[in-house]
């Protein structure tokens, strides 16, 4: 089986073993840990416990290291000559994928690989006469450990060099990258605790061989654990290599001393040595050295110089890693101080009115609230179309099926110019009306006005479009709310005025406009005023973009999203409101004149009995003549302002609301 480099698992896998790689090289410097000496016994010997678990914590990351080189047999590579178009020409051929193999990293991972560290430790470990094996175990762990170490870093560096090229990044987080290399630091002290503690050991090791020679009477090997020779060593060795100044000024440990007085050498707790070391290389790699008091001892000056380069070569790439990373959280913020100075700077030079200038710092301030500096428009053109498309769809469709769940006539009695009736209130408003304007379009169609939809943020008291002006966008409303107010072209007396909230939209003048084949490039005027009562987020459709999906898909036009886009536009709303509100007033004028009518016939009626009484008196007295004559005048006047009230009701009645064009739903 051969393994894509660029698979996922993979990755993980190269991880894990870059991880492996900087556990390895932690657990290598334990070896120099093993030496301790024995005051009791005053005899240098090895710790055998921490040995078997070194030993142990080394074979296992072996182990997993030699899966990788197997794994490296499997796995396949870009050819160099097929990289001249495109990622390349992937050779999957065992034997081409061993031989390059071969010929590149096997020989550095086998290097790196060889178990030469257990094998000293077992042999100490194993080996009867132990005593005579300390100095030599000592001296081999340090030359083996130390030339280990330019294989291990030879092949890391190629690792994690190929591990950018496949996944694009070993840290996929900012603060992941800053203790990335956080981590490198604390290693680099670990291992220089480690050499200085075996330095010191040495350098411990160096003041007793002196002294052992010079006094003539002990004889050298008696110095390594595991021989008889005791009594006389505690005499030689303490007139000789005593940490005290007063008893010892002729031996000067230099930069050992701290070990030497700390008794870290002689302790046997494996916490206290590793953790008393760690702060030392920390401390000393962090002031480059500047606090060490170095001997003439030629192996203790080398390590203090290479331990200042080290420093100071670490330090610098620390400090340069850990500000390239967290600079990172915060560059988009220093992006908006900068655009908000050129912005405050701009507005002084062109000496803008204050009111003008506090809505420029609350648009700026809600948009950074919002998007955190991420332009989202140029962040998804950016993708490949059909995970754009995918994209646009998880965030418009919902809100392009929705548009708007309202109440149709909840929303006409609402209006300020309609009679409220309570009880066709009532019963019309158990009717919930849920068909959204664009639920009966197909998937095709509603992807391609998702993808056209673009994001909008508006802040209090924004004006989104005037009564009168050209109609631009149709705009989606996500979240906020906002006033939407008609004057029927400033006609006085008549004012509309309602509230848009989250799935609505506004702009409906320009799908008449767009459904209109002979329609020119002038855009509709608005006949509403809309104006942001909070801060608004939406989707906007701009007339080109609306103009071309209905020009691409006739199914737009359709007789059912005549009915629909009735329903849910403003314009037809406000004109159905009064439409019923005329309607009513026909129905109360035509009432008011019935009952008018019946009315005047019984008023007829009591006139002609009335009359035939008034001639009878006349009859009967010739004298009331002129009574007569005053009675019928005033019920002459009477009926003349009676029809003067009618013609003056009827005169009053309100100019009919211009009907909404209609927009050519017909196929062609």
């Amino acid at each position: 089986m051969i393994f894509d480099p660029q698979d996922k698992s993979l990755l993980l896998w190269n991880r894990l073993l870059i991880i492996s790689c900087i556990l390895s090289v932690s657990v290598d410097p334990l070896f120099f840990y093993l030496p301790v000496f024995n005051y009791r016994m005053a005899c240098l010997g090895m710790d055998t416990n921490l040995a078997a678990t070194i030993t142990t914590m080394r074979t296992l990351l072996d182990v997993f290291y030699l899966i990788r080189m197997a794994l490296q047999f499997r796995i396949a590579y870009v050819a160099p000559s097929s990289r001249v178009f495109g990622r390349g020409e992937l050779v999957i051929d065992p034997a081409q994928i061993a031989t390059r193999y071969l010929s590149r990293y096997f020989i550095v991972d086998f290097l790196s690989v060889l178990p030469l560290p257990q094998i000293v430790v077992w042999k100490y470990i194993n080996n009867k006469r132990k005593g005579s094996e300390v100095l030599a175990t000592k001296q081999a762990l340090l030359i083996i450990v130390f030339l280990q170490y330019i294989p291990r870093f030879a092949r890391f560096l190629p690792l994690g060099s190929d591990l950018k090229k496949t996944a694009g990044s070993f840290a996929e987080s900012a603060f992941a990258g800053a203790a990335y290399y956080l981590l490198w630091y604390m290693l680099a002290s670990h291992i220089a605790g480690a050499f200085w503690y075996l330095l010191a050991i040495e350098r411990k090791d160096t003041c007793w061989r002196e002294a052992c020679i010079l006094s003539g009477k002990c004889n050298i090997d008696f110095l390594y654990c595991f021989h008889g020779w005791r009594r006389i060593s505690d005499e030689v060795l303490g007139n000789k290599c005593s940490v005290s100044k007063d008893d010892n000024p002729r031996f000067n440990y230099g930069i050992y001393f701290q070990a030497m007085s700390s008794d870290i050498v002689s302790s046997r707790s494996f916490v206290s040595k590793f953790f008393y070391c760690l702060w030392w290389g920390l401390q000393n790699l962090s002031t480059l050295g500047q606090g060490l008091l170095t001997s003439t001892y030629p192996l203790e000056v080398i390590f203090s110089i290479l331990l200042a380069i080290a420093g100071l070569i670490l330090f610098a790439l620390l400090i340069g890693n850990m500000q390239t990373y967290l600079q990172s959280l915060s560059v988009r913020l220093e992006e908006m101080r900068i655009k908000r100075r050129d912005s405050e700077q701009w507005m002084h030079h062109r000496l803008l009115p204050q009111d003008l200038r506090e809505r420029v710092r609350r648009y700026d301030q809600y948009k950074w609230l919002e998007t955190r500096g991420v332009d989202e428009e140029t962040l998804v053109q950016s993708l490949p179309k059909d995970l754009k498309r995918d994209i646009k769809r998880h965030l418009c469709l919902n809100l392009v099926r929705r548009v708007s769940m309202v109440l149709f006539f909840s929303v006409i009695f609402d209006a300020p110019l309609v009679c409220f009736f309570p009880i066709f209130f009532v019963s019309l408003n158990m009717v919930v009306m849920q068909v959204p304007l664009f639920a009966n379009m197909d998937e095709t169609l509603l992807d391609a006005i998702c993808e056209r939809l673009k994001p909008s943020l508006y802040t209090e008291e924004t004006y989104i479009v005037r009564e009168g002006d050209p109609v631009d966008e149709m705009l989606f409303i996500i979240r906020g709310r906002l006033e939407s107010v008609t004057t029927d072209g400033g006609r006085s007396g008549f004012f509309n005025r309602g509230v848009l909230k989250e799935g609505d939209f506004c702009g409906e003048e320009l799908l008449t406009w767009a459904l209109d084949p002979k329609s020119l490039g002038n855009l509709p005027l608005s006949t509403r005023t809309v104006r942001a009562l909070t801060e608004v987020e939406a989707f906007a459709l701009e007339a080109e973009e609306l103009k071309f999906v209905a020009s691409q898909f006739r199914r737009l036009h359709s007789r059912q999203l005549q009915h629909t886009f009735r329903f849910y536009s403003q314009q037809w709303r406000t004109w159905a409101s009064c439409f019923i509100q005329a309607a009513w007033r026909r129905y109360s004028r035509r009432r008011a004149a019935e009952l008018h009518r019946l009315e005047e016939e019984e008023e007829e009626v009591d006139y002609d009995e009335e009359d035939g009484d008034e001639r009878a008196l006349v009859e009967e007295n010739d004298g009331f003549a002129r009574l007569g004559a005053t009675i019928l005048a005033s019920r002459f006047a009477a009926n003349a302002l009676r029809g003067h009230r009618l013609r003056s009701l009827n005169s009053r009645a309100l100019k009919k609301l211009r009907r909404p064009p209609e927009p050519d739903f017909s196929e062609e």
